[in-house]
């Protein structure tokens, strides 16, 4: 399971992002002492940071060139500040990527996901997914049903990895776009179509026909 460790002073916000996350099946670390940041870091040390930048005592910027003197961990910059500067210099500090506030929290975790993804090679078996016998190896992006195993592109492995971490619930189409989207290339609804169908093939070439279900009008469903 990733660890998030999560530094932002507004409590609402907070707990939402954290609750959020947590539903994701991500550890998350809350940073409550402001002044006591690095501390947290290196006792929790987490996969990822999600950082504000406006925060009581130091700022954000001050806290990432803390973290980045000790650590490559990822860090995610979370402000309402709207200026381009502010990204400029939030990257130039060693921030990986920024999320304007007020922020969608579909982005959100698709940026989270994104930054793990390209950060971490999935090694541990803990990170395969399973259900109803057909076998997700995120480390190599491949799905297997007994002898018989095939690759999936990177837009399926987007969207089965969200379907299968939603087994039992129906995922909207803008939900799947978005989080295609939001891994740095454009998805019309068209190319979802396109890719939902290739992998619903690849699934059923291997043994499990209507693995993936369409509610129409609503989206698809891993029953």
């Amino acid at each position: 399971m990733f660890h998030i460790l999560l530094v932002e002073d507004d409590e609402k916000i907070r707990a939402i992002v954290a609750d959020t996350l947590r539903k994701w099946q991500y550890q998350v670390t809350e940073v409550t002492a402001f002044d006591e940041v690095l501390a947290v870091f290196e006792q929790a040390q987490p996969h990822l940071v999600l950082l504000d930048i406006n925060l009581p005592v130091f700022d954000g910027y001050y806290w990432c060139q803390q973290i980045r003197r000790i650590s490559k961990v990822p860090i995610l910059f979370l402000s309402s500040r709207d200026q381009n500067m502010d990204v400029i210099m939030a990257i130039n500090m060693g921030g990986d990527d920024y999320v304007q506030k007020p922020f969608d929290l579909g982005v959100l975790v698709a940026k989270v996901s994104a930054l793990l993804r390209r950060n971490y090679t999935y090694q541990d078996e803990q990170l395969q997914l399973a259900h109803r016998e057909l076998v997700f190896n995120l480390a190599i992006s491949s799905v297997a049903h007994g002898r018989q195993s095939a690759e999936l592109s990177r837009n399926e492995f987007i969207i089965l990895q969200l379907m299968m971490r939603h087994i039992g619930k129906i995922v909207s189409r803008d939900e799947l776009m978005q989080a295609l989207w939001n891994d740095e290339q454009f998805v019309d609804d068209n190319t979802l179509t396109v890719n939902v169908n290739r992998l619903r093939r690849k699934i059923a070439l291997l043994g499990l026909e209507d693995y993936i279900v369409t509610r129409k009008g609503m989206g698809y469903i891993i029953e």
